[in-house]
């Protein structure tokens, strides 16, 4: 059941449980109306008619635009795709806003025999219906942020498309886009667009402390958006050096979700001492005193190199303990941990008549996945910028040649045992450079044998 109470122009929906706060929520958006930034007194700019607006006409969107237009609710492409799309980008998602409640909308589909996905969305206002058994939309109800703790946001729902355009991050993000291609742009993030300029909308300090992951948000935009690497706005900054504790609210997975994205875009580097500039580090898993100066070096030499996200911000690390902290702060897959550990102990140039042969018996002499520490070598290089990079790229991994059978002929018991010996023949066989013959290797088995039956009875003296 949905009670509905009006402010003005402004119709509220309210669910049920929220009824017994209908006149608290009523203040509150009586002050964000007094207090709602310069906007557009109409907000309709220009209609798109670009090839990548048109291409997204599928018949199941064209079906979906029938259905909300013959129950007289409105519907737009919100957010990011209207960004995308004006930049001359396809979008890969689309999101769609519209003035039905989410209750409305389930009795349109219902209606329609529409079958509705991922109802676990409803709470927040989203709706999936999925139009021809064929295409899923993901359409939210227009809502305001009225009560916020930096991470989460409690809403109520709206019929006003500016008070909806108001609670989002950035004036770019806050766009809509009729299907008709009518361009409703509230904030002037057109302008900003078309000026390579990333603002908040509004208040900066209001926006960030109602999620304070948009702080990294808007370095990830800056990236993606701005034509120059450090043409920030001062009190922007400001504002996020105020609020960088706020971070610490923020889960490592989400800040690694932002932090990733920027480092894979435009002026990485350049972001990533701003970043450190406004006192963001010990909140997002990086030391207290940052490599600021390698940083610097390795941005400068191999900035050019598509370098892994981790490998980058791996240059900020002081030692192996600094990247188990950061680890333990942003919850990283395996490859990004054991890489970031890798790119630390690494690094350093190897003193070496061949340059690459100590690169190679590292991914030759790995226990496990030698596919996968070649990937990590790759990225030593190019953290380097070494001349050697598309050699090592080319290089096959050697066939090692001995195998289980050919150890138990010369009486190595089956089993993890079989395994540790092979590992050490392994390691012989790179420390010869990979020239060794079977039958050398394999005159090697009594040595290595000795060897562990020695490392064995060293371990129980203990």
């Amino acid at each position: 059941m949905t009670y509905c109470c009006k402010l003005k122009t402004l119709t509220l929906h309210f669910p049920k449980r929220h009824f017994s706060k209908a006149a608290l929520y009523e203040k509150h958006l009586a002050k964000i109306k007094m207090s709602v930034p310069k906007s557009r007194e109409n907000p309709v700019i220009m209609k798109l008619e670009t090839p990548e607006f048109r291409s997204l006409f599928t018949d199941e969107l064209k079906s979906l635009a029938t259905l909300f237009a013959k129950y007289n609710y409105e519907i737009r492409i919100a957010g990011g795709a209207v960004r995308d799309l004006l930049m001359g980008i396809k979008p890969t998602d689309l999101d769609f806003a519209t003035t039905a409640a989410p209750t409305e909308m389930k009795k349109i589909f219902e209606s329609e025999n529409i079958r509705i996905i991922n109802e676990n969305g409803e709470k927040h206002g989203t709706i999936t219906p999925r139009i021809n058994n064929k295409e899923n939309f993901e359409i939210t109800t227009l809502r305001v942020d009225v009560v916020t703790d930096g991470r989460h946001a409690e809403v109520i729902f709206t019929t006003d498309w500016l008070l909806d355009s108001l609670r989002r991050d950035l004036t770019i993000n806050s766009m809509f886009l009729g299907l008709d291609g009518s361009l409703y742009d509230y904030f002037f993030g057109y302008d900003d667009l078309q000026k390579r300029r990333v603002t908040f909308v509004g208040n900066a300090e209001t926006r960030i402390q109602e999620d304070y992951l948009r702080i990294l948000r808007y370095f990830r935009f800056y990236g993606r958006i701005s034509d120059k690497c450090n043409n920030h706005d001062k009190d922007t900054l400001q504002a996020i050096k105020r609020n960088a504790a706020g971070l610490d609210k923020i889960s490592g997975e989400r800040i690694w979700t932002e932090l990733k994205k920027m480092l894979e875009g435009n002026f990485a580097g350049d972001l990533l001492v701003v970043i450190i500039d406004c006192g963001l580090s010990q909140y997002i898993g990086l030391p207290t005193k940052p490599n600021i100066e390698e940083l610097k070096k390795v941005w400068t030499r191999s900035g050019h190199l598509n370098l892994n996200a981790i490998t980058l911000l791996s240059s900020l690390l002081n030692n192996v303990e600094d990247a188990i902290a950061l680890n333990r702060r942003l919850k990283l897959s395996a490859f990004d941990r054991d890489l970031a550990t890798f790119i630390v102990e690494h690094r350093e140039p190897k003193l070496h008549p061949n340059y690459l042969l100590p690169y190679q018996q590292l991914i030759i002499k790995a226990k496990s996945k030698p596919l996968v520490i070649k990937q990590y070598a790759l990225e030593v290089l190019k953290y380097n910028n070494s001349e050697y990079l598309e050699e090592l790229e080319t290089w096959q991994i050697p066939h090692f040649p001995i195998n289980g059978a050919m150890l138990k002929e010369r009486g190595v018991e089956s089993g993890r045992f079989m395994g540790v010996v092979m590992q050490e023949l392994k390691d012989i066989w790179a420390d010869n450079q990979f020239k060794s013959s079977v039958e050398e290797l394999l005159d090697c088995i009594p040595e290595v044998l000795e060897k562990l039956l020695q490392k064995k009875k060293k371990k129980n003296a203990k």
